[in-house]
């Protein structure tokens, strides 16, 4: 739950990357561009510059309401959020070689500070899952799209959250539910399959970056 440390993870990528002789010649930095679903989402975001907001941050899992699977296994795991060290929570993790995000269902989108967006110099896309109206509002992130400069946002209706999951085995939802899970894990939208919605995703995420990072095939 220390959102404001994943993204140092891809800086040192990048930066063992660049020494490593196999692909210092390959890596252009205004080639560079970040995909990050689910929370990999949030991680993508403060890489373009979003910040963390410590107070929403804190009070995350105060019910309910915003995230039922995430704090559930808070709390299972015996995590206060208002005792976790906040100093450097709202950081500015912005990593200049990377000239392109793209986020697909980011969550959770509503501990960021909505402002910081303002100030984004790159390109940013993206791609929430699901009929509108029906998003979660800690991954509903068409808010944080308007306010990047250059943001871009769309919504695949015929998905849900987990159809960026893999495939699940024929027995896998009953084999949920007798785990006492209760998210539609297995749940995707009306008359698409996984797969489908999988290779929709693919062809989204190669298309966007070729066109935002001018790839050459």
């Amino acid at each position: 739950m220390k959102l404001w440390l994943r993204p140092a993870d891809i800086s040192a990528t990048l930066d063992a990357l660049e020494k490593q002789p196999a692909f210092e010649d390959h890596l252009e930095p205004e080639k560079t561009g970040v995909l990050g679903l689910s929370m990999g989402g949030n991680t993508a975001l403060a890489l373009a510059g979003g910040r963390i907001d410590p107070i929403r941050l804190g009070s995350y899992c105060d019910n309910d309401d915003l995230n039922p699977s995430l704090c559930g296994w808070v709390k299972q795991s015996g995590v206060d959020l208002h005792a976790m060290d906040m100093k450097l929570a709202d950081r500015d993790n912005q990593d200049r070689r990377i000239a392109f995000a793209m986020a697909i269902d980011p969550a959770p989108v509503d501990v960021f500070q909505i402002e910081s967006f303002l100030k984004v110099s790159i390109p940013v896309e993206i791609i929430n899952l699901g009929k509108p109206g029906t998003i979660p509002r800690t991954m509903l992130a068409s808010g944080i799209a308007r306010a990047v400069p250059r943001g871009i946002y769309s919504a695949l209706r015929n998905a849900s959250h987990y159809s960026m999951f893999g495939v699940c085995k024929p027995d896998a939802a009953e084999m949920a539910k007798s785990a006492d899970i209760d998210e539609p894990i297995c749940s995707d939208g009306d008359g698409h399959s996984r797969r489908e919605i999988h290779q929709e995703l693919v062809n989204l995420v190669i298309e966007a970056f070729d066109q935002r990072l001018k790839m050459e095939r």
